[in-house]
C-alpha cells in the first residue's frame, strides 16, 4: 500500500496516462469538518513543493492522512500509531 511519498503517488495520479485522476480522492485532516476530516477529488487538486493547492488554499502534505481510489481501496495512508503520532 504505502510505496513512496504522498507527493510521490499523487504526482503519479496526477500525471502518469495509465491512471485515472477523477477516480481517486484524499483524505485531508480538517479542523471544523464533520469528524474532523475532509473528501477532496485528486482532479482537484494542484501540486506544490510543501504543499498541494485547491483553489486559493494551500494544504500541507503531513495533512493528508490517506489517499484512495473511488471504490474504496486505500492507495496510500500515514503511518501513525494508536495515539495518532506520526512515526
Amino acid at each position: 500500500m504505502r510505496k513512496g511519498s504522498v507527493k510521490e503517488v499523487l504526482a503519479k495520479l496526477k500525471y502518469d496516462p495509465r491512471e485515472d485522476e477523477g477516480e481517486y480522492y484524499v483524505i485531508i485532516e480538517h479542523r471544523g469538518a464533520y469528524g474532523d476530516v475532509k473528501k477532496i477529488p485528486v482532479e482537484m487538486i494542484e501540486l506544490g513543493h510543501g504543499y498541494f493547492f485547491v483553489g486559493d488554499a494551500q494544504i500541507p502534505y503531513h495533512r493528508i492522512l490517506r489517499v484512495v481510489r473511488k471504490d474504496g481501496k486505500v492507495i496510500w495512508e500515514t503511518r501513525k500509531d494508536r495515539r495518532g503520532e506520526s512515526d
